[in-house]
């Protein structure tokens, strides 16, 4: 549904993305991450043809954003980070003034600008100028815009900014609900807003893609082998080498003291759990057992590594596609 190949922006001398390439299929949710002028912003107003890119090719519901562009402006719906509205216009105003735009036809618009308000739980809010509502509403409205003449794809730039917790959570949902019927691609600073909406990651530094596929994929890419912290107390003699020779430990390294218990960082084959092992060495030795658990296993943690380039993107990391 969206296909991007060697897609490049330059301004000058500057290169805001660089021979970005990723797929997207139809139906699916992927999650657009990166730090603050990563290009995320850019490569979506690329695919929403509200600007030109300076190289590669992108096909939006298999229409090129540069030769076809105003048959991809029909099948899509674009929220951008600040969305435009009119302050001077009634919520219903607006919008069935975007629906006009977007060739809703006349007997099927009211019905429409009511189903999206209602799905944006903006109904109440209808007779009320945007410009007298707050910042997480008009985000709202502009979410609603964008659903407006049903698009089988939706570019959504930090959809949930400016929204309390209670919002967030609903518009979470809405976005989760459209799984299957549009095929949807977000921005997000929010990464666990992420490993509960989307199906696919996609991760972009300094204008290139570093990373992507699901989060899954992600964490055994990041860490091939499951990491276990363990606490102890009251141990004596060579527990590093007591750990070590667990069957299925690959790793063992030290944490610093807490407590008075000394802490190690087991890495063990990833299809074996070691940790009723461990247990039984630790109770076996009479040692105190303090803490176990699993680490690095979070979307957070695999953004993190990658963005601190502490991982070579290019082998390990871009092998498959976020689709």
């Amino acid at each position: 549904m969206i296909q991007v190949d060697n897609l490049t922006k330059r301004y000058g001398p500057v290169e805001a993305i660089h021979d970005v390439s990723f797929s997207v299929d139809k139906g699916r949710i992927v999650g657009f991450l990166g730090p603050n002028g990563a290009g995320k912003s850019t490569t979506m107003k690329i695919l929403s043809c509200f600007m030109p890119a300076s190289g590669g090719t992108a096909k939006v519901a298999g229409y090129d954003v540069f030769s076809q562009s105003i048959e991809v402006r029909r099948r899509i719906g674009y929220l951008p980070e600040n969305a435009p509205l009119y302050p001077d216009l009634s919520v219903a105003s607006y919008l069935d003034f975007v629906a006009e735009i977007k060739g809703v036809g006349r007997a099927a618009r009211r019905g429409r600008v009511a189903d999206v308000m209602e799905r944006c739980f903006i109904t109440d809010m209808q007779k009320r100028l945007i410009g007298k509502l707050s910042k997480g509403y008009r985000q709202r409205v502009g979410l609603a815009q964008a659903l407006l003449g049903d698009p089988e794809v939706l570019i959504l730039d930090e959809p949930t900014i400016g929204l309390d917790p209670r919002q967030i959570t609903e518009i979470r949902s809405l976005i989760r609900s459209l799984a299957g019927q549009h095929t949807v691609i977000l921005s997000t600073h929010i990464l666990p807003e992420v490993s509960m909406v989307c199906d696919g990651v996609i991760i972009i530094k300094d204008g290139r893609i570093v990373a992507q596929g699901t989060e899954s994929d992600l964490v055994r890419r990041v860490f091939p082998a499951a990491r276990i912290e363990v606490r102890v107390a009251g141990a004596t003699g060579d527990v590093a080498g007591s750990l070590r020779a667990l069957p299925g430990v690959v790793g063992v390294q030290p944490l610093a003291s807490r407590d008075g218990a000394v802490g190690f960082l087991v890495e063990a084959e990833r299809d074996r759990d070691v940790r009723p092992e461990l247990v039984r060495l630790v109770t076996g030795k009479g040692w105190a057992l303090q803490e176990l658990h699993q680490v690095g296993m979070s979307l957070e943690e695999v953004f993190m590594h990658v963005i601190a380039g502490e991982q070579e993107p290019h082998e390990a990391l871009a092998g498959e596609e976020a689709s």
